[in-house]
């Protein structure tokens, strides 16, 4: 990574938070790192994830027990922790195209950085209950956890080039496992195939990774992985949902294929068209609702045309019958988090601009605007619970259920991609690395 572009980033950064702690009234920003949880009646510990908001600082993501001291108008200061420790991976003392930017002390204990932390003026971020009687600052201010989340949504040229890299590696994993697939390997050793593809482990994973044989597409977040192979006459469809880390920021992609060809095979290749034309309404100025509701007259000629549906599409989305087929939102932002912060807030100061009350698994309600990333990802679904449902409904005669229980074995279809929306283009990174 280029040290240069990081230090741009970072000089972004503290002018956001030096105008941002001044709104708020403070002078320093404590931030937490996080630490390990014992599962319960136990001795080991669940996974470790690192705050957000202070990977937003610092590209540290596997390392409890540190923090980031920010003061308006100084050099951050990053409390890096290295126990002595025989038990456990002890990281090294950071080195690295970040380092320069901070002054950097290192802790053996925990405890070692009440020496460094002032509660005068300061606001703390992160797991509070941990430091009773510790001088930290207002804890978990929110008016000034929404100014930073209202920030989040605009990316720096470095999070562009991490978020690309984390696509690049995604991409590639993807398609090892679409090969996996295609030689008959189970859920669980395509999910196997994935990781060794992305050269990184379930927990340095962003999410779960969603993979899908057959009726399980059908199951929007599938993680169980079945560890029995299909034979051949049984393998129809294959949907997954699967991500990458780039120091600390996501990949969230999803791509369905057919085992053969045919009808499920057609369908498929049209979703792709309706997403790429969906990806191309992410211009500034644009409602991120009004896509959303754009993306239900899409699957409503999907439907009209695979002879789901007896209805036109208009009609279709004005019954909620499009809801049946796709339940979820058509996309969300993207970033340091999967579902990436601030979608449904109003303003700078906070609010919520919740989704309309028909949609409402919609995570974005915010305006499109420039330097943006978001995710794109419609889908088609046979779930049979919200079948079921639709078939008690009014709406029951307006479905032809005969192509229902043809098209429910094959789960279901989502493609999904990863867009950053510039000034007068948008960049499919998804599909730049996967060359169309």
């Amino acid at each position: 990574m280029d040290k240069q572009l990081f230090a741009d980033h970072l000089a972004t950064l503290c002018k956001r938070y030096d105008d941002i702690l001044e709104q708020c009234g403070f002078d320093t920003l404590n931030v937490f790192s996080g630490a390990p949880s014992v599962q319960f009646l136990d001795d080991n510990y669940y996974p470790f994830r690192v705050n957000p908001q202070f990977k937003a600082l610092v590209p540290v993501t596997d390392n409890p027990h540190s923090w980031v001291i920010y003061r308006r108008g100084q050099k951050p200061k990053l409390l890096f922790y290295r126990p002595v420790d025989f038990w456990h991976y002890v990281p090294p003392a950071p080195q690295t195209f970040w380092s320069d930017e901070y002054d950097i002390e290192l802790l053996a204990k925990p405890d070692e950085a009440k020496a460094y932390l002032t509660g005068e003026n300061a606001a703390f971020i992160g797991e509070a209950a941990r430091f009773d009687g510790w001088e930290i600052g207002q804890r978990n201010p929110q008016h000034l956890i929404a100014q930073l989340h209202w920030a989040r949504a605009y990316k720096t040229p470095y999070e562009f080039t991490c978020l690309r890299e984390a696509n690049r590696i995604a991409v590639r994993a993807h398609q090892a496992a679409e090969e996996a697939f295609r030689a008959g390997a189970s859920e669980f050793e395509i999910n196997l195939a994935y990781l060794k593809a992305a050269g990184q482990g379930e927990n340095q994973m962003p999410y779960g990774n969603i993979i899908g044989l057959n009726e399980h597409g059908a199951i929007l977040h599938y993680t169980h992985l079945s560890t029995e192979p299909l034979p051949e006459s049984e393998r129809r469809s294959f949907l997954i949902d699967a991500g990458a880390d780039c120091n600390g920021y996501c990949a969230d992609i999803t791509r369905s294929y057919a085992y053969r060809e045919g009808e499920f095979a057609e369908l498929v290749s049209a979703m792709h068209d309706k997403e790429q034309e969906l990806v191309a309404g992410l211009t500034p100025g644009a409602s991120y609702v009004e896509l959303h509701k754009s993306c239900h007259q899409k699957i409503g000629q999907l439907l009209q045309q695979f002879g789901v549906i007896k209805t036109s599409p208009e009609s279709a989305v004005e019954s909620g019958l499009t809801r049946t087929f796709m339940p979820h939102g058509l996309g969300h932002f993207l970033g340091l988090q999967v579902h990436d912060v601030g979608g449904h807030q109003t303003a700078p100061e906070g609010g919520t601009t919740p989704p309309p009350a028909e949609y409402p698994f919609l995570r974005t309600t915010r305006t499109i605007e420039e330097n943006q990333v978001f995710t794109i990802e419609p889908g088609l679904y046979f779930i049979d619970s919200l079948l079921g449902e639709l078939k008690e409904s009014q709406l029951a005669d307006e479905v032809n259920w005969d192509k229902v229980e043809k098209l429910r074995p094959f789960g279901g279809v989502r493609i999904e991609d990863n867009v950053i929306v510039h000034a007068d283009h948008v960049e499919n990174m998804t599909r730049d690395c996967y060359g169309n």
